[in-house]
């Protein structure tokens, strides 16, 4: 019996965990989808396909970020990578 128990609390347990290693960086001022998802569908695009964006990251550096358009056309921030400066 103490280990059925054992059991169901260890399920109860995983089951109120979520799987944050998809999510994907947070949008941040200058990403596409800050605020929102942008009013404007990619319709011609086609799904899964991926797009960058060029933008000032939050510590004033250039960086490039990754969008995959999704089934439902909405738009899905994959990665965030800082652009070396070139002097």
């Amino acid at each position: 019996m103490k280990p059925a128990l054992l059991s169901l609390a260890a399920l109860a347990v995983l089951a109120g965990c979520t799987a944050t290693s998809n999510a994907g960086p947070e949008p941040i001022p200058g990403s596409i989808t800050y605020g929102g998802q942008p009013k404007s569908r990619l319709t011609k695009a086609p799904i899964g396909s991926t797009f960058t964006n060029q933008l000032t990251d939050e510590y004033g550096h250039r960086a490039e970020e990754v969008y995959r358009i999704e089934p439902d056309r909405s738009l899905k921030l994959l990665r965030r990578s800082r652009i070396d400066d070139e002097d």
